[in-house]
């Protein structure tokens, strides 16, 4: 072959090769387990879906890394996956004011979040395409068409991950190959020039680079239209013989095929074909213009809220989706769990001693969820600029005790759980490292987070009930979930930082206080009437928040704001008005309430106070307030403060107080307005009815 035809050949390869690659070289990545060596396989309910599996204690699991037995301690739990965009959007305040924030958006479980739930899901919720499978055209809900939803890619679902293109499988790879002289037909016998699988060069529609190889598979080129091994008919002195090639890889699929051996007696371009050497495998991918289509602008306040059991393993997926109304900056984010103990400091979030993920590009963070509780989670670059400006969310872990057996008695439960190192509270005797005396009992450890009850008071766990801690007791015993971040910020601080000019930190005050991203009255936003026995609310066919149209279709009751694209997204979709009836608990019994409150200003302590109904404090910054003896060290008070950084975990009883409508507001009375308004701020209601 001439120089010419050699370079003509590469350069054929090369086309193939940057035709391969946008398949499966993404920066955007979309991904959740379906096992690990953890978890090999999950619990199934009856009808087939993912559940926490039933506590019995730490087991030994068995399994193998990378060819080398292992053995681990295992006490249940599952996969669980989330994932969020981080950019930029707007937030609509109580009176009316659009503000320009720094945020965190989901890009997995959207319905969930928009209607104020934890977006955390299981790998079979997760893995599916994000559409609307009610509508015949599989559309994601801003409109756009889903070609990955529904048909032979399978399910879709509400609340599946933005981008999740189903895995590809072994797809194979399907090539032409063209004569000498670069043809496709000749009226004399001649070589094969080359193989082609790109459409775009050969013009044909059912070529492709295939997907799934793990190695170089054979190449298998058509024989010519003659007697191999015989002379060719008209042209004695030309031996018919095959064409001959090998292939190269890219990311598992075909990049370039090199012509071995041209062969002889060709007359017309012959289908190639390409055999396996070794097993196939499934090739994940994603969409990129769904990631942007829908992460842009597609901020919550807070961030969206994740919720999982001790003993999960929860992957994160972090997507820098760029700042739409600051393209002049190259924000970088990360995602920093606080006061949470990560599973290495590599996924801590603070960039000098992990990474931080740039814009066009995601990272997937990995958490053993650790010890039951209350945490919050942050950005942390510049950790000042970007709280102040939205960048804070919140996050639970709920306890083992959970999934006890029902009829288990809770204390028996309790020590179970001391006979794992990772959570055992021993309380007897001083620390080895004191003592010195090696062997010995372990000494007390008064970091760990559930001490023993002092005492077994026989109760027991029935199915349905929730705990805040593994008591050992029933003592945190509760029904309904209150996240509530008090959050504030600077309305001139946001707008400086969207209108291209540095801010200035040293004039920062917060004017609004929020509940959950909202201001009193849209605090308990939601419709006049929904509530039996409650009368307050907001009119049907309001706005700002989305109360429904009618009682029939009550709405989302989250606040929205139209982004540009003219698409209106709910930016806080998290209300903090509390609902507890007095016999609407398990058996008919009166309702409580778990408040997981949380502060995350960066500027301003924050103080909740209560009017007429109690606050039992059982846990402080993750951790149930006990004594190493097991006395619980539990607090009734009308008034709580917090600074930045910390949480509480708070129990409303409606066993203690009459049907009837309570607040619970701040007494600051600077924090009880919205900016130059004379009335919002930290103030939320507690409705309990009959």
């Amino acid at each position: 072959m001439s120089r010419t035809l050699v370079f003509q050949a590469r350069w054929l390869a090369l086309v193939a090769c940057l035709f391969a690659l946008p398949a499966v070289a993404q920066n955007f990545i979309v991904q959740c387990p379906q096992s690990t060596l953890l978890h090999p396989s999950p619990t199934l309910d009856s009808n087939g879906n993912w559940v926490e599996p039933a506590y019995t204690g730490p087991t030994n699991l068995a399994a193998t890394g990378l060819g080398v037995p292992l053995v681990y301690k295992t006490n249940g739990g599952t996969i669980k996956c989330q994932q969020i965009s981080g950019g930029d959007g707007y937030m609509t305040e109580a009176d009316g004011n659009q503000t320009f924030m720094f945020a965190f958006g989901p890009l997995s479980g959207l319905n969930l979040i928009q209607n104020g739930q934890p977006g955390t899901v299981t790998p079979e919720v997760f893995d599916q395409p994000y559409c609307d499978p009610n509508n015949s055209a599989q559309t994601y809900v801003n409109g756009q068409p889903n070609p990955y939803a529904g048909g032979a890619l399978g399910p879709c679902n509400l609340n599946g991950a933005v981008g999740y293109v189903p895995p590809n499988g072994y797809v194979p790879a399907v090539g032409e190959a063209y004569l000498t002289g670069n043809t496709a037909a000749s009226t004399t016998p001649v070589g094969i020039y080359a193989v082609t699988l790109s459409n775009a060069v050969s013009g044909l529609t059912n070529l492709t680079f295939g997907a799934g190889y793990a190695s170089p598979p054979l190449v298998n080129i058509t024989p010519p239209p003659c007697t191999l091994g015989a002379p060719i008919p008209g042209f004695p002195t030309l031996i018919c013989t095959q064409a001959t090639a090998t292939a190269t890889l890219s990311n598992g699929s075909i990049a370039e095929v090199a012509i071995t051996s041209p062969g002889m007696g060709y007359t017309a371009a012959v289908p190639v074909s390409f055999t396996p050497t070794t097993p196939v495998a499934s090739i994940p991918n994603s969409d990129p213009a769904a990631i942007m289509n829908t992460g842009v602008m597609n901020g919550n306040i807070p961030a969206p809220l994740m919720a999982m059991d001790e003993d999960d393993e929860f992957f994160l997926t972090l997507t820098n989706v760029g700042m739409i109304m600051r393209p002049d900056l190259f924000e970088q984010h990360t995602v920093h769990f606080h006061g949470y103990p990560n599973a290495s400091s590599f996924y801590d979030g603070v960039p000098d001693a992990s990474l931080a993920i740039n814009i066009g590009a995601s990272f997937t963070y990995y958490y053993m969820a650790p010890d039951a509780g209350t945490y919050f989670w942050h950005c942390h670059i510049t950790p000042p600029e970007h709280l102040q400006m939205g960048m804070v969310g919140q996050l639970f872990v709920r306890p083992r005790q959970n999934h006890a057996v029902p009829g288990a008695s809770l204390y028996a439960v309790a020590a179970l759980q001391q006979t794992d190192l990772r959570t055992s509270c021993p309380s007897n005797g001083e620390s080895n490292l004191y003592n010195g005396t090696a062997g010995t009992v372990p000494g007390a450890d008064i970091l760990c987070s559930a001490p023993m009850p002092a005492a077994n008071n026989t109760a027991v766990h029935t199915a349905g009930n929730k705990y805040i801690y593994n008591d050992g007791d029933g003592s945190t015993r509760y029904d309904i979930d209150v996240p509530l971040q008090m959050h504030g910020f600077d309305p001139n601080f946001h707008f400086v930082g969207m209108t291209f000019n540095p801010e200035g930190f040293s004039d920062m005050k917060d004017k609004y206080f929020l509940l959950n991203g909202r201001s009193y009255p849209d605090t308990v936003g939601v419709a006049a009437g929904s509530v039996p026995g409650w009368s307050g609310g907001i009119p049907y066919g309001t706005s700002n928040p989305d109360v429904g149209a009618s009682a029939a279709t009550p709405g989302t009751n989250s606040i929205s704001t139209q982004d540009s694209d003219t698409q209106s997204r709910p930016s806080q979709p998290m209300s903090t008005l509390v609902v507890l009836s007095k016999t609407g608990g398990l058996n008919g019994a009166p309702q409580r309430a778990a408040l997981r409150i949380a502060d995350l200003s960066v500027s301003e302590y924050a103080t909740l106070a209560s009017l007429g109904i109690p606050m039992q404090v059982v846990g402080y910054n993750a951790k149930i307030l006990r004594d190493q003896a097991g006395n619980n060290l539990y607090y009734t008070t009308n008034s709580i403060t917090l600074g930045g950084g910390e949480s509480l975990d708070v129990i409303l009883d409606s066993a203690l107080v009459p049907p009837g409508t309570y607040f619970l507001y701040t007494p600051n009375l600077d924090h009880l307005s919205n900016d130059a308004e004379n009335f919002g701020g930290l103030m939320t209601e507690v409705v309990v009815t009959p």
